[in-house]
C-alpha cells in the first residue's frame, strides 16, 4: 500500500484544490454582487436575468464547456485578443480550470445568496435606514451578517462544485498531467487507460473530500437553526 502512495501522482489533488480555491473566491464574489444586484430589479427583468445566470446549473457541463472553448479559443476574437495584447491564454491551460469551474460553481453561490438575502427581515433595513446609515453599510453591516449561514452554505457548495467538475473543465483545459488534469479528469482518464485501481484511488479521495464538504454544509447550515431538536 505504501509502495503504491509513494507511486501515485499527486499533482491533480492538488491542481484540483488550487482550482477551487480559486474559483470559489470568484464565484462568491460574483454571486453575492449578482444577488445583491437581482434584489432590486423589478419582477420581470428580474425573471430574465435570474434565468441567464442560473443558466450554468440546468445546461449539461459539456454544453458550457463547448460555449467556453468557442469563445476563448485562439480562433476567436476574445481568445486572440487576449493572447496578442496581454499574452493571457485560456485553453488548454490552469487558467481554463478555473474559469471552467468558477462558471460552473457559480450558480450555486448565486442561488444560495439571493436565497439568504431575500429571507433577511425588511424591518432591520428600515431600522439602519431610520438611523442614517448608508445604503452600502447596511448591507455590509445589517443584510450580510443576518444572511451569513446561507452564503456560508453557498460557498461550500460552490467549493465542492468547483473541485468536482469535469465536463467544462476537460473541454476548455484539456486533461495536461501536472497542468490541467484534475480529480475528476483523473479518474476519467484513468479509467479509460485501464489503470482501474489508480481510478479507484482517486474516487475514493473525490468521496473523503465530498464528506467532509457535506459535513461542513450541515454545521454551518445548523448554526442558522434552532438548536431544538424532535423527541
Amino acid at each position: 500500500m505504501m509502495e503504491f502512495l509513494r507511486e501515485i501522482n499527486w499533482s491533480p489533488l492538488w491542481i484540483s484544490l488550487k482550482t477551487g480555491a480559486v474559483a470559489t473566491a470568484i464565484a462568491f464574489f460574483l454571486g453575492v454582487f449578482c444577488a445583491r444586484k437581482i434584489m432590486k430589479l423589478r419582477p420581470g427583468s428580474r425573471a430574465v436575468l435570474d434565468g441567464i445566470l442560473t443558466m450554468p446549473l440546468v445546461l449539461p457541463p459539456t454544453v458550457a464547456g463547448f460555449l467556453l472553448l468557442m469563445l476563448f479559443s485562439l480562433r476567436r476574437p476574445l481568445g486572440s485578443f487576449l493572447l496578442e495584447n496581454f499574452d493571457f491564454k485560456i485553453v488548454q491551460t490552469w487558467k481554463g480550470c478555473i474559469v471552467a469551474a468558477a462558471v460552473i460553481a457559480f450558480p450555486l453561490m448565486y442561488r444560495n445568496a439571493r436565497a439568504a438575502f431575500e429571507q433577511v427581515d425588511v424591518n432591520l433595513i428600515y431600522a439602519g435606514q431610520t438611523l442614517g446609515m448608508s445604503e452600502a453599510r447596511i448591507f455590509w453591516k445589517v443584510i450580510v451578517p443576518t444572511a451569513a449561514p446561507g452564503i456560508a452554505s453557498g460557498t461550500v457548495l460552490a467549493f465542492a462544485r468547483a473541485i468536482g467538475e469535469y465536463g467544462a473543465t476537460s473541454m476548455l483545459a484539456g486533461n495536461i498531467l501536472g497542468k490541467t488534469r484534475t480529480v475528476s479528469v483523473a479518474i476519467a482518464a484513468e479509467t479509460a487507460a485501464g489503470n482501474y485501481d489508480v481510478a479507484a484511488f482517486w474516487v475514493v479521495v473525490i468521496i473523503l473530500i465530498s464528506f467532509i464538504i457535506v459535513t461542513l454544509i450541515n454545521i454551518v447550515s445548523g448554526r442558522g437553526m434552532s438548536s431544538r431538536r424532535w423527541i
